[in-house]
């Protein structure tokens, strides 16, 4: 599986908010996507998932899966792709459950609306949850009885049950305190290996950036400025705001004072 981006246009009427000229994804790779609020990193995952026209977007360009152009497909189509071939999971994981419904309704629900019967749904299901480390007993509960990071592990465990190829992980730490931020970084690591997953990482946090991507790309004002093996990108920077991006990172001194 290869998920290539070439000439990705996003527009508000004529307001450009991303102007993309390459960025790509190749089998089992984990690439960060990298840069300030603002600067249209959740505006390309929309892109992707074939979303924008929900916020009123415009897309041109070309954005291929396995050489399949997800620009022209229609909604209907984009549908079959979305959750079977490409996930997403996002920085609030409890706005992707509605609080109503108990989480094993929501799971199944997106299970069989990609085709799997209601036995099936189930059994996938819960085999899933024992993939992220949680009990299928976790389903029978709603959404507000689980912690953050338990929902973003069921979020994970619907695209493990679909076998997704690529997982957009939209800033899926940020709301959680580091003990579990490590424990959902290891679990995207685990699913690469495991899986063969492609992740594309979209943060504004270098250092976990830093931590777990192959490859990174730095997103500036809707554009790529730099791009390249994350080791040698966040070690040597090349673009000015690259640099000042890093200066920015926290550091601990050797006399522990930040």
């Amino acid at each position: 599986m290869r998920l290539a981006i070439r000439d990705l246009d996003v527009r508000f009427g004529d307001r450009q908010v991303v102007g993309i000229d390459e960025l790509s994804l190749d089998p089992g790779e984990i690439v960060g996507l990298a840069g300030e609020s603002g600067s249209g990193k959740s505006m390309t995952t929309l892109a992707v998932l074939g979303l924008t026209h929900t916020v009123g977007a415009t897309v041109r360009g070309s954005i291929t899966l396995d050489g399949t152009e997800l620009t022209s497909l229609s909604q209907r189509d984009l549908r079959e792709v979305r959750g079977r071939r490409i996930a997403a999971i996002f920085q609030s994981p409890s706005m992707s459950f509605n609080p109503v419904f108990r989480v094993g309704s929501v799971v199944h629900g997106a299970l069989r609306l990609h085709g799997m019967t209601r036995g099936q749904a189930a059994e996938a299901a819960s085999q899933a949850m024992r993939q992220v480390l949680l009990s299928p007993s976790l389903l029978d509960r709603y959404p507000l009885q689980l912690s953050g990071g338990q929902l973003q592990r069921v979020a994970i465990a619907i695209a493990l049950a679909l076998r997704a190829e690529v997982l957009l992980a939209d800033e899926p730490t940020s709301a959680l305190d580091v003990t579990v931020q490590a424990e959902v970084l290891e679990l995207i690591r685990d699913l690469r290996e495991r899986e063969g997953m492609s992740v594309l990482f979209i943060s504004h946090d270098l250092a976990v950036v830093a931590e777990l991507c192959d490859r990174v790309a730095i997103m500036r004002n809707g554009r790529i400025v730099e791009q390249g093996p994350a080791s040698t990108v966040l070690s040597a920077p090349k673009h000015s705001y690259t640099a000042d991006l890093l200066a920015a990172v926290p550091r601990i001194s050797s006399a522990g004072t930040t």
